[in-house]
This record gives C-alpha cells, structure tokens and sequence, in this order.
C-alpha cells in the first residue's frame, strides 16, 4: 500500500473519530471500514490480526454500550465547544497516560468546558454528572474503543 493510500485511510479513522463525537455519523463504522479498507489492500498477516482485533473491540463496545442505561442526550446537553473539550481531552490524556488516560482526559474535558461555561466549581461537577448520566459514559466507551483501534492501526503500519 502507498503513502497516500495509507495517509488517506488515517485521515478516514480520524475522520471516524472525530465523528463519535458528532451526533448522527457512524464514527465507530468509519474506524473499522477503515481498517478494513487497509487489510484488503495490504493482505499481511498483521493487517488481517488488526482487523480482527478491531472487529471483536467494537462489538465488544457495542455490548457494553447496550449493557450502559438507556439514557439519551438532549439537544441541549452537548454543545459543539463540550464536545471539542471533551475530545481534546480523551486525546491528550490517551497520549500522556499512554491508553487508560483518555478516561480521565475525557471526563477532564468535559469538566473544563462546563467551568468555563459556568464558572463556578460545583456547578461544573454537576453538569459533568448529568451529562456522562445522560449518554457521556456511551460516548465515552465508543470513543475509546475507537481510539484502541486507531492505534493498534498506527502501530501496525509503523512497525509491522
């Protein structure tokens, strides 16, 4: 596979996770279509085990997703600033605290957008609760899973 079929298929997985956080794109379906897109023009034994990885992490997800209490977002509860908040975030602390951080980063995010909305310490606390009550903890799941996936793809062109 060529440099630019390889930049083009990690600009799609960006694509995809900057989609979880977007109501209505399928984030999670553009990672692994994706992945899938690489393993079939790059039929090696590490692409085809990345593929499969992805497959098993994102039904996995899915599950733990159905598993979660079916609360759903209002239109009012996340804000394009919480949602760039709330993925820098998962971003950042995915790349300080290598994978486990982008938990922390995430609710970190979310915290940060809602004080600066706020202002008040407390108030930011409970608008973080009500939204990972409200559907944070579903996207959150989903993000994650897709941020694995990400990098076990970058991992793989990189080294294998």
């Amino acid at each position: 596979m060529g440099v630019w079929e390889l930049l083009l298929v990690g600009l799609v997985i960006l694509l995809g996770l900057c989609g979880v956080l977007v109501p209505g794109v399928p984030g999670s379906w553009l990672v692994w279509s994706a992945v899938l897109w690489w393993a079939l023009k790059d039929p090696q034994p590490v692409a085809w085990g990345v593929l499969v990885g992805a497959t098993v992490a994102l039904l996995l997800s899915q599950v733990v997703r159905w598993a979660l209490p079916p609360r759903r977002l209002r239109p009012g509860d996340i804000t394009r600033r919480l949602a760039l908040y709330a993925g820098a975030g998962t971003f950042a602390g995915f790349v300080l605290i290598p994978v486990l951080g982008a938990i922390p980063g995430f609710v970190g995010g979310i915290y940060v957008a809602e004080r600066l909305r706020l202002g008040r310490p407390g108030a930011a606390r409970a608008a973080l609760r009500t939204v990972m009550r409200s559907g944070g903890w579903s996207i959150l799941a989903e993000l994650f899973t897709c941020q694995l996936i990400a990098a076990a793809w970058l991992a793989a062109v990189l080294w294998g």
